[in-house]
């Protein structure tokens, strides 16, 4: 012990003086938390709107006025032929056209029933489904408000209507950021843990000072726990840091309990950091340690579910995301923080790193050779 303890020490000294691994450390995570927890969002506000009214009365005029006051479109421009509004979607200065045709209240009081246009501007695939769910909203409630002026409806008279009443469970008021920033706390710890430790065996290659460790009596496990140790304290430390500032600047709630929290966030950066060991033993510079983490780092992110949904995944990508460390942890952190999910709940996601983390160090003792043993 009193061997990793002088190694912890100057392992510290090492990290600390290194001018250029201390923003990474410090400032880069909690940027990049208060920066993509407000811009990584499927949120559709403000929708660019263009609106072509080909019948000019009240009924036209108070559908316009459902767009607009829902807080979701902002109106943009009018109008008066299609040409003029497939130009106004082609210059981006819209992403949805409403059409309202001629005799539009017309057909509407006097058949019940009347059709409107809308043109949705289906680049991005995930926006164009939004914006479509808004203004299916917007038209059944104009159509609900509408009902009692129709023809055939009796004032007072009872409707045999149904009523549909959604709850939604663990995020009720649907913030997309209470989703968001479990899954983002996750990847800046990944970064932390896979970059640094990536790096770290590696610079001692570099600056020549690994043969001079090499030839001490220390042995290979006292080695590796100073090198992994002192990570491991501060990839935890910026999760503290991380969860206060998920907690008093976002207001995510924490259902669960940070115990277990902890205990997570412990194997896993097991994992990471034996991957970025293992990295750092098959490199022998620090631009090769960074390219290939910086590599494994985009295919975990893509594929852990915290932008796109592993659902809608094809059905062989649902199978490697299995093998996916990031994913498991994202998992579990949005189970036990909007959730409330205890140690039954998540055991078979917190298995899997257990096992990830014995077999990731593992491979990186192996790996590691020492010639004084």
């Amino acid at each position: 012990m009193r061997v990793i303890g002088f190694l912890l020490q100057k392992e510290f000294l090492q990290i600390f003086r290194n001018k250029g691994m201390l923003p990474i450390i410090f400032i880069m995570p909690f940027i990049q938390l208060v920066i993509l927890s407000n811009a990584a969002t499927f949120d559709v506000r403000n929708v660019p709107f263009n609106l072509q009214d080909l019948d000019r009365t009240s009924l036209s005029e108070r559908l316009s006025e459902q767009f607009t006051g829902s807080g979701y479109f902002q109106l943009t421009g009018e109008s008066s032929t299609s040409p003029q509004a497939l130009d106004v979607l082609v210059g981006r200065n819209a992403d949805l056209v409403l059409v309202i045709p001629e005799g539009f209240e017309k057909e509407l009081m006097r058949g019940g029933s009347a059709q409107v246009q809308l043109i949705i501007n289906a680049e991005d695939g995930f926006s164009a489904g939004v914006i479509q769910g808004y203004t299916n909203d917007i038209i059944t409630a104009f159509n609900r408000d509408l009902i009692p002026q129709l023809p055939g409806s009796a004032v007072g008279a009872p409707r045999q209507t149904i009523s549909v009443r959604s709850s939604a469970w663990y995020n009720p008021e649907l913030v997309y950021i209470d989703y968001m920033v479990p899954g983002i706390l996750v990847v800046l710890v990944t970064l932390v843990g896979l970059f640094l430790s990536g790096m770290n065996v590696v610079r001692e290659k570099e600056i020549g000072t690994i043969d001079q460790i090499n030839v001490t009596p220390m042995k290979r496990y006292q080695f590796i726990t100073g090198k992994l140790l002192p990570f491991w304290i501060i990839g935890l430390g910026e999760l503290t840091l991380g969860l206060i500032i998920a907690r008093f600047a976002f207001h995510v709630p924490m259902l669960g309990s940070y115990w277990l929290i902890y205990l997570v966030a412990g194997i896993y950066m097991l994992v990471v950091l034996g991957m970025g060991l293992l990295i750092s033993t098959l490199t022998e510079s620090q631009q090769q340690a960074m390219f290939i983490a910086w590599f494994f780092m985009v295919i975990f992110t893509l594929m852990s579910g915290l932008f796109t949904a592993i659902e809608s995944m094809p059905h062989w990508a649902q199978n490697m995301t299995m093998a996916n460390p990031v994913r498991h942890f994202v998992d579990i952190m949005r189970r036990v923080m909007l959730k409330g999910s205890g140690i039954r709940e998540i055991a078979t996601p917190l298995a899997i790193l257990t096992a990830d983390a014995g077999l990731m160090l593992t491979l990186a003792v192996n790996r590691y050779r020492k010639v004084s043993d």
